[in-house]
C-alpha cells in the first residue's frame, strides 16, 4: 500500500468514532500523531497530507499545530456536501456560525429554502433549539407536498446544530397502517405486555421507546384514536407512558414528537392533543408555490433522471410549461411520476445512441400535453414562463444530494435497465422497433401506475365525499360503476364514482335536476343518441335508481346520466371548450385554495378554476387588484363565478365587472360543497353563467337524509332461534361477518328466542329500524323475512346482501361466507390432524374449480355436505386409512376426471393425493 493511502486509512479508521462534539473538541489528527502511530518520518507525513488537502480529501484546519480531518467523515456526521473545495479554516467553530458558506444547513438544499419555505423552516429551527429538549410540532400540507422530507430536515438540523447526538434515533411511524385497529396501533407506539391481549404472545417495546433520545414522526396522526391521543399528550406532558396491559404509568422517555396531517386539525384532533403541540407549521402546495420553484423543482427531478442514465437530457420549452400547466391536477409526487414517465419513453427512443436524450412536446403523453392548454388559461405565468424558460433546457448527470434515506415516492426498482433489458430480448426475438416501443411502455406505465397507486392517499379524497354525500348513495354508485364497466367494456377512473355520486345526490334530493329540459342539453352542445350503447346503459341504470331509491326518473334524467357517461370517460371531453371560469376568494391563509383542491380532486381540472386567499392583515384593495388581475387571466369568454366568503368581497364582482367588461356573478357565504357544485355543472356540463349562478343559489348541499324518524333511528338485523343462545349466537355472527364485509355503518345484530318473539320485535321496532329477520320463523308482515333453511342452504345470505347495501348482489360475490363461517365450526369437530382455518381455503377452492369443470352451481347445503366429506377424505389419507369403495364404478367419466383435476390442489398445497375409492365416494355424493 503507498503511503498516501496509508495516512489517508489511518485518518478514515481513526475518525469513524467521531461525533461533532468529538470534532469540535479534538479537531482532527496533526501530522506528529500520525508520524508516531504510524511510523512515518513527519515531513513525509506533512508532504502526503498537503496532496491529500490538494485532492480535497481532507479539510486543514489552521491551528497549531496544524490539524486534517476527512471531509467524508465529517460530511457524514452532518448529512450533508461541503460546498467549498480545498477547505482550510482557522477555527473550527467558524463552520457552525450563521454566517459561514462553508457548510450550508440541512434546510438550505430544500428548493424554496429562501422563498415559500422560508416561514416554515425558521419555525421549524425555533422549535427545534427552544430549550431544554424543543418544541412538540405540527406539520399541516396536501398529500405529497413534502412533510415526511421537512420532517427529516429538522431532524438533520438537530444534528447539525449539535442539539442532538449523531447516533439520535429518527423513527418514522404512519397511524393510518393501523387507523382501523386502534388496539394494534397503541401497541407499537407505547408496546405491550404479554398477554395484554390475544395475539400477544411475548412482551415488545413500542416507537416510543425506541425513539428515546431523539424524534418520533407521526405521519397522518389524526388517524390517531382519541384514547390513542390522550396517551400521547399525557406522555407529551409527563415524559411517561405505559404499556398496553400496565396499570401504572412508570416508564419515561425524552421524545420530541413530530406530526404531519393532510387533514384540518381542528376538525380531526382533540382540543386537548392541539393544545400540548405549541408549533404548527404549514407546507405549501405545488400550486401555491412560486412558478420560479416549480421550474427549480421540474429542473431538479430531471437532473436526477439524467443522473440515473448517465446522459444529458434536452427538454423543450413547451414541456415543461406542460408539466406546470399539469401540476395543478396533483402534487409534486404525481409530477415526478410524470417526469419519470416522460424520461422512460425519452430514453427508450435514445437506445440506439449515445448523445443527449431529447424530449419535444410531441414526445410527451397526451394527458400532460393538455397542460399547456391549462397553463395557456393563466396569462401572466405563461408569458412569465416565455421570458424564464430558454427554448431548450439542457440537464446534466450530477452527484445528488441524498435529502431523504427512505423516500415513498423512490421508485423501488430500476426503470431504465428494465427498458434496456427488454428491448434487448424483444429485439432478439426479431420484432420491430414499433411493436416493441408499444410493449414496453406498456409495461413501464402499468408499472409506474401501480407503484404511485400504493403509495397514493386516495382515501382521503373518499373521506372528504363522505363528508359530502351518504355512504349508502356512495356505495350504491359503486356497484353502479362496475355495472357499466362490464356493459360499456369500457374501465372508468375513481372521477366516475365521485361525480356519478354528487349527481345522484342532486336528484334525489330535488327529484331532478334544475329541471333540465331538451332545450338547455341542445344549448349546452350535446347531441343524444338514443341508440347509443350509454343510452342504453343510462336507461338500466335509472331502473335500478328507481327500484332502490322508490323514485320515478324522468326520461330528460336518462339523456343527462348518458352525457355523464360520455363526459366521464378517460381522455373525454364534450361539449363545448369554453368554460365558465370559477375564482374562489376567502379569508384565510389557505381557506379558498383548499376548498378549490378538493374540487379538483374529485372532478379534475376540465376548465379555469383558481383561488385567491385573502390573509386577514390585508387591505380590501390590494386583494381586489389581485382578483381583477385573475378574473381578466382567467376568463374565455363565458364570464367568471365569484365564489366568495364575506364581508368587502360580495362587493368586487360588480367593480371588476365594470372595470374589465368582464360579465361576473357573485355567490357569498362559499362552501366546499358549493364549489363542488359550481365545477361539476360549469366545467363537466358546460353550462352557462347565469344557470349556474341561479342553481347554486337554491343549493342545499348534496345529502338526501331525510328529516324523519326511521333514518335517526339505528338499524338492527333480528335472528331468532329457539332459545336465542347457542345456534342464535353462531347465526349472529355470520349475519354480522356479511354486514361488516357489506358497509362500515354500524348495524347491531340481535339474536332473540322463539318464545315472546312478536312483542319483542314490536318492542324492538318502537326503538330502532329493523331491517330484517333471520331465523326460524316470521314474526311480523312488515320486516323482511328470511327463513334458516333458504339462509344455510340456499340464497338468503344474498336477499340478507341485497337488503343491507340495497343493490342486487350477484350469487358469486357472495355465496362463500355463509359455508366458510359453518364449514369452519363443523371442521372443527371433525378434523384431528388438519387445521380447519388454513385447509377451508383450499376445500372452497376445490369447490370452485369443480364447479366450472362440471358446468354446476351448488348451493350452500350442498356445498357444506362436500367440504365436509372432503375434509375428512383428507384427514384418512394423512393416516392411510381411506376408504375402499364397494359399489359400482359406472360414473361418467367426465365426473371422475372433474374431481380428480380439482383435487391437484390439495397435493400441490399439502401434499395429499385423494385415492381413486375416494374419488368414487365424492362422485356418488355429486
Amino acid at each position: 500500500m503507498k503511503r498516501i493511502d496509508k495516512i489517508y486509512n489511518y485518518i478514515l479508521e481513526e475518525s469513524k468514532a467521531y461525533t461533532i462534539e468529538d470534532f469540535k473538541r479534538i479537531k482532527g489528527f496533526s501530522a506528529i500523531e500520525i508520524s508516531e502511530k504510524l511510523g512515518i518520518l513527519r515531513n513525509n507525513v506533512s508532504k502526503e497530507l498537503n496532496e491529500l488537502h490538494k485532492q480535497d480529501l481532507v479539510i486543514k484546519i489552521k491551528e497549531r499545530p496544524v490539524r486534517y480531518f476527512s471531509k467524508k467523515r465529517l460530511e457524514e456526521m452532518l448529512n450533508l456536501n461541503i460546498k467549498e473545495k480545498q477547505l482550510e479554516i482557522r477555527d473550527v467553530y467558524n463552520l457552525f456560525d450563521n454566517e459561514s458558506n462553508v457548510i450550508s444547513s440541512p434546510f438550505d438544499y430544500l428548493i424554496g429554502a429562501d422563498g415559500s419555505l422560508k416561514q416554515a423552516i425558521n419555525q421549524s429551527k425555533a422549535a427545534i433549539m427552544y430549550p431544554p429538549n424543543g418544541l412538540h410540532t405540527l406539520i399541516l400540507g396536501e398529500t405529497g407536498v413534502g412533510k415526511t422530507l421537512f420532517a427529516n430536515m429538522m431532524f438533520n438540523y438537530a444534528k447539525f446544530s449539535g442539539k442532538y447526538r449523531e447516533d439520535a434515533p429518527f423513527i418514522v411511524f404512519n397511524c393510518a397502517d393501523y387507523g382501523n385497529n386502534p388496539q394494534l396501533l397503541l401497541s407499537h407506539i407505547f408496546g405491550h405486555t404479554k398477554g395484554a391481549f390475544t395475539g400477544a404472545d411475548t412482551e415488545r417495546d413500542g416507537i416510543v421507546q425506541k425513539a428515546n433520545g431523539g424524534i418520533l414522526f407521526l405521519d397522518e396522526i389524526h388517524r390517531l384514536s382519541p384514547e390513542g391521543q390522550e396517551m400521547i399528550f399525557y406522555f407529551m406532558d409527563t415524559g411517561t407512558f405505559n404499556k398496553l396491559g400496565e396499570n401504572e404509568r412508570k416508564r419515561e422517555a425524552n421524545v420530541l414528537i413530530i406530526g404531519a396531517t393532510t387533514e384540518d386539525p381542528k376538525s380531526s384532533l382533540l382540543a386537548t392533543f392541539l393544545r400540548r403541540i405549541p408549533v404548527t407549521i404549514t407546507i405549501p402546495s405545488l400550486q401555491q408555490r412560486p412558478l420560479e420553484e416549480r421550474v427549480q423543482l421540474i429542473k431538479h427531478m430531471f437532473t436526477a433522471e439524467a443522473s440515473r442514465v448517465d446522459k444529458n437530457i434536452s427538454i423543450s420549452r413547451e414541456v415543461i410549461k406542460a408539466l406546470i400547466g399539469s401540476s395543478y391536477m396533483g402534487n409534486i409526487g404525481k409530477l415526478k411520476s410524470n417526469i419519470q414517465l416522460i424520461c422512460a419513453t425519452a430514453f427508450l427512443n435514445s437506445l440506439d445512441t449515445k448523445e443527449t436524450i431529447r424530449i419535444d412536446l410531441n414526445d410527451i403523453p397526451e394527458s400532460i400535453q393538455k397542460g399547456l392548454f391549462a397553463i395557456s388559461n393563466n396569462r401572466r405565468e405563461f408569458e412569465e414562463l416565455s421570458h424564464v424558460l430558454d427554448k431548450k433546457v439542457i440537464v446534466s448527470p450530477q452527484g445528488e444530494v441524498n435529502l431523504l434515506q427512505n423516500d415513498d415516492y423512490e421508485l423501488p426498482f430500476n426503470l431504465y435497465k428494465i427498458i434496456k433489458d427488454k428491448s434487448a430480448i424483444l429485439t432478439n426475438e426479431g420484432m420491430n422497433k414499433d411493436v416493441i416501443h408499444d410493449l414496453v411502455m406498456k409495461d413501464i406505465d402499468a408499472q409506474l401506475k401501480t407503484f404511485y397507486k400504493k403509495i397514493r392517499k386516495d382515501s382521503t379524497v373518499k373521506e372528504k365525499l363522505l363528508s359530502i354525500v351518504d355512504n349508502e348513495i356512495f356505495e350504491f354508485v359503486k356497484h353502479i360503476k362496475e355495472y357499466t364497466e362490464k356493459s360499456l367494456d369500457i374501465k372508468y377512473g375513481e372521477r366516475f364514482t365521485y361525480a356519478m355520486s354528487l349527481h345522484l345526490s342532486v336528484f334525489l334530493k330535488q327529484r331532478a335536476d334544475d329541471n333540465l329540459t331538451k332545450e338547455k342539453i341542445e344549448r349546452m352542445g350535446y347531441v343524444i343518441n338514443e341508440k347509443s350503447d350509454e343510452y342504453e346503459v343510462a336507461e338500466k341504470i335509472a331502473l335500478k335508481i328507481e327500484k332502490k331509491f322508490k323514485v320515478k326518473v324522468p326520461k330528460i334524467e336518462i339523456e343527462y346520466l348518458a352525457i355523464l357517461l360520455v363526459n366521464l370517460e378517460e381522455e373525454n371531453t364534450v361539449g363545448k371548450d369554453d368554460k365558465v371560469a370559477i375564482l374562489v376568494v376567502a379569508h384565510g391563509s389557505s381557506t379558498a385554495l383548499s376548498m378549490v383542491n378538493v374540487a379538483i380532486d374529485l372532478l379534475g381540472k376540465e376548465g379555469p378554476i383558481d383561488a385567491v386567499d385573502m390573509p386577514l392583515d390585508v387591505s380590501p384593495q390590494s386583494i381586489l387588484e389581485d382578483v381583477t388581475e385573475k378574473v381578466i387571466e382567467m376568463d374565455q369568454g363565458k364570464g367568471v363565478l365569484l365564489m366568495v366568503d364575506m364581508g368587502s368581497l360580495a362587493t368586487f364582482g360588480k367593480i371588476i365587472q365594470e372595470k374589465t367588461n368582464i360579465k361576473t356573478r357573485t355567490l357569498e357565504m362559499v362552501t366546499t360543497p358549493l364549489v363542488i357544485e359550481a365545477v361539476r355543472k360549469g366545467h363537466l356540463f358546460s353550462e352557462e353563467l347565469d344557470e349556474i349562478y341561479f342553481s347554486l343559489r337554491d343549493f342545499s348541499g348534496y345529502s338526501n337524509i331525510e328529516d324523519n324518524k326511521s333514518d335517526d333511528q339505528d338499524k338492527a338485523v333480528i335472528t331468532i332461534c329457539s332459545s336465542g343462545q347457542g345456534t342464535a349466537e353462531k347465526l349472529k355472527e355470520i349475519v354480522k361477518s356479511i354486514i361488516d364485509d357489506i358497509t362500515v355503518e354500524n348495524i347491531e345484530v340481535i339474536p332473540i328466542g322463539i318464545r315472546g318473539a312478536e312483542e319483542k320485535v314490536k318492542y324492538l321496532q318502537g326503538n330502532k329500524k329493523i331491517l330484517a329477520i333471520v331465523g326460524v320463523k316470521n314474526v311480523s308482515q312488515e320486516i323482511p323475512f328470511i327463513s334458516l333453511e333458504s339462509f344455510i342452504g340456499g340464497n338468503g345470505a344474498n336477499v340478507l346482501r341485497g337488503i343491507i347495501s340495497g343493490v342486487e348482489v350477484e350469487e358469486e360475490e357472495s355465496r362463500n361466507l355463509v359455508v366458510r363461517e359453518l364449514c369452519e365450526e363443523s371442521l372443527e369437530e371433525y378434523l384431528t390432524f388438519l387445521n380447519p382455518k388454513k385447509v377451508i381455503g383450499l376445500l372452497m377452492e376445490f369447490i370452485s374449480v369443480l364447479e366450472k369443470l362440471l358446468n354446476k352451481r351448488y348451493n350452500n347445503g350442498e356445498q357444506l355436505r362436500l367440504i365436509v366429506h372432503v375434509a375428512c377424505a383428507l384427514e384418512r389419507m394423512v393416516q392411510n386409512q381411506g376408504l375402499t369403495y364397494r359399489g359400482e364404478e359406472n360414473f361418467a367419466e367426465e365426473s371422475v376426471m372433474a374431481i380428480e383435476s380439482a383435487a391437484e390442489i390439495f397435493q400441490k398445497s399439502i401434499n395429499i393425493k385423494l385415492s381413486k375409492d375416494e374419488v368414487y365416494h365424492i362422485c356418488e355424493i355429486i
